[in-house]
């Protein structure tokens, strides 16, 4: 995954704190005393602009990221938000050290240079204090990015539908996550990630939070990762539905939610009634993830859409179409083969009677 091995975002304090111990030990260094201030002022400069830069590279490009974990990043802290912080930090790092050198050069002619050197401190340390605003809000970017499930490049059943109809109860039967499942609505408060190998193939079944069929512009966090997660990495959609309504949304609200996702979505949209030892639906295929019935058909009827299967499917349907070789005892002339009346009687050729040649006379 591209954001687990992002490191600690120090705060201020500990960057400057850090800092002054490395250059601390550059003065030791020097013997003597106005050289030995020039090299802390260079050094806590450069260290400082070190430390910044290490942040900035420890972020990914998000251009060039995947457009699921993008969206992700989106919807919960913000990418504008990223890049402006970064840039505050990419700032810091050029004026420290810029300042560092110059302050540096500045205490090799001055005449007391512990003032020179208590000056670049106090400069020093106000640029990155401006800045720790930025830095608090990038560690909680970092640690929030951490904890995204890995979702790897695999065929994906991501499950929808509204809060309490069954989907973590699904996932819990047919794949190695332990999604929490309750009796109360919005349950899942993120991505859940499970997997399923079978044979030699590994199937990826994405939970999502429950959706509520409200406008976009009111969807909340937790709504917007559940789209997320249909629109980038689904290759089917499993939809749940519960008719027996005990989740708390009439089967009308339900339906209409359906309708919204079919429109959103590019990919296959398997429709199952859940909850069918409440009340069975007619007309859609059903389960009980309470007692597991009609689990397994659902999960077969969802791997006919791996792309292996779709294939074999098409190759099957086309050796059918296709017409059956005759033997060359039995293939027809290309006349015969178009001719609606069937192959024609041969001609019968007429003799010729002699031209007789008269002599002129």
């Amino acid at each position: 995954m591209e954001f687990e091995k992002m490191p600690t975002v120090p705060t201020a304090d500990e960057i400057l704190d850090r800092s002054f111990r490395r250059a601390a030990k550059k003065m030791k260094e020097k013997t003597k005393k106005g050289r030995a201030n020039e090299e802390f002022v260079r050094a806590v400069g450069a260290a400082v602009h070190d430390r910044l830069v290490y942040i900035i590279r420890g972020f990914p490009e998000f251009e060039e990221i995947s457009p699921f974990y993008r969206e992700l990043a989106d919807i919960l802290f913000g990418v504008d938000n990223i890049k402006q912080s970064l840039g505050a930090v990419g700032w810091a790092a050029k004026h420290t050290k810029m300042i560092g050198n110059q302050l540096a050069t500045q205490s090799r002619w001055a005449e007391d240079t512990v003032v020179v050197r208590k000056r670049a401190v106090a400069r020093l340390a106000s640029m990155v204090h401006q800045i720790n605003k930025d830095l608090l809000f990038l560690n909680e970017v970092r640690n929030g990015l951490r904890q995204l499930p890995n979702v790897e490049e695999a065929f994906t059943i991501v499950i929808a539908g509204y809060p309490n109809v069954g989907k973590s109860s699904f996932i819990r039967r047919v794949s190695s996550a332990d999604p929490q499942v309750a009796s109360y609505p919005f349950t899942t408060k993120g991505i859940i990630v499970g997997h399923r190998d079978m044979g030699r193939e590994r199937i990826q079944f994405v939970d999502t939070p429950g959706i509520l069929d409200r406008p976009a512009e009111e969807r909340n966090q937790i709504e917007r990762q559940a789209l997320s997660a249909m629109m980038n990495v689904a290759r089917v959609v499993l939809f749940i539905i519960d008719p027996s309504e005990h989740c708390g949304y009439p089967m009308e609200v339900q339906l209409r939610l359906l309708d919204e996702v079919k429109g959103m979505v590019s990919v296959p949209v398997i429709v199952v009634a859940n909850k069918s030892d409440l009340r069975v639906a007619d007309g859609y295929t059903t389960m009980s993830t309470q007692t597991g019935e009609g689990v397994d058909e659902v999960l077969a009827a969802l791997l006919t859409h791996k792309p292996e299967y779709v294939e074999k499917k098409r190759e099957k349907a086309v050796d059918i179409r296709s017409p059956v070789p005759l033997e060359d005892d039995e293939a027809e002339s290309d006349e015969d083969a178009f001719d609606p009346q069937g192959p024609k009687r041969p001609r019968r050729k007429r003799a010729r009677k002699p031209r007789t040649r008269t002599e002129p006379q």
